[in-house]
């Protein structure tokens, strides 16, 4: 889905999913060059006295006119702008969903979110910002905090913002919930932090979510059957 702060990335994906389609430098000519013309003929109607056709009235050409080329380059045009505006998220769909031109979606789309991405500068302090409050929420599974986390990361590299494979794998262990921390400790002293990264620390944690799972069972029990002494 297009982000508001992500046009030139959303602008790489789309290139790259247009690659890996049939007829794909047709696609991309749609992108680049406009839709296919498809223009006028004149059929002959019979043969003049010199050999020469007599051509009947000029008339726009039908699908059925095309070489197997051109209905390859029409075809193209009615998939890529299929594929630019399933790719649009609604405030921006129905700002242009009247153009039925691959290009004019494409530089419109420009248009308008060119002037409202955030500088390297914003986005970089937005991500560390991010990165610093990043934490595992209750009831949220280790395999979505995993997709966030990787996620942020991922954010982070595309602009190139650089931290040490230490940070990151820090981060990724000590922001988990309780339940998680007596298989947190026997990471940190059976696999290091140095020489891991996130993903294997992911992989190793997982096998333990079964456990995990009932720690916090248990911790939940604890904490209703503690009493309050300020509440008598």
């Amino acid at each position: 889905m297009l982000d508001r702060t992500d046009f030139a990335l959303w602008k790489q994906r789309i290139r790259l999913y247009c690659q890996g389609k049939e007829s794909e430098m047709n696609i991309l000519k749609s992108i680049d060059e406009g839709s296919f013309q498809m223009g006028t003929v004149r059929e002959p109607l019979a043969e003049g006295t010199e050999g020469a056709p007599h051509l009947g009235p000029e008339r726009p050409r039908a699908y059925s006119d095309l070489s197997p080329e051109e209905k390859d380059r029409y075809n193209a045009d009615i998939r890529v702008t299929n594929i630019l505006l399933q790719g649009l998220p609604k405030e921006i769909y129905t700002l242009i969903n009247h153009y039925t031109d691959a290009k004019d979606i494409w530089d419109n789309v420009k248009m308008l979110l060119e002037g409202l991405e955030l500088t390297k500068e914003d986005r970089e302090s937005q991500l560390y910002d991010d990165f610093k409050h990043f934490r595992q929420h209750r009831r949220e599974t280790i395999h979505d905090y995993y997709v966030w986390f990787a996620k942020l990361i991922n954010d982070m590299r595309n602009i190139k913002m650089a931290m040490s494979k230490m940070q990151l794998n820090s981060k990724f262990v000590n922001n988990m919930l309780p339940e998680w921390g007596k298989f947190v400790t026997a990471v940190k002293l059976n696999r290091g932090l140095r020489d891991s990264n996130y993903d294997q620390l992911y992989a190793y944690l997982k096998q333990h979510e079964t456990h995990a799972n009932e720690n916090k069972m248990m911790l939940d029990r604890f904490s209703q059957h503690t009493v309050d002494p300020l509440a008598l």
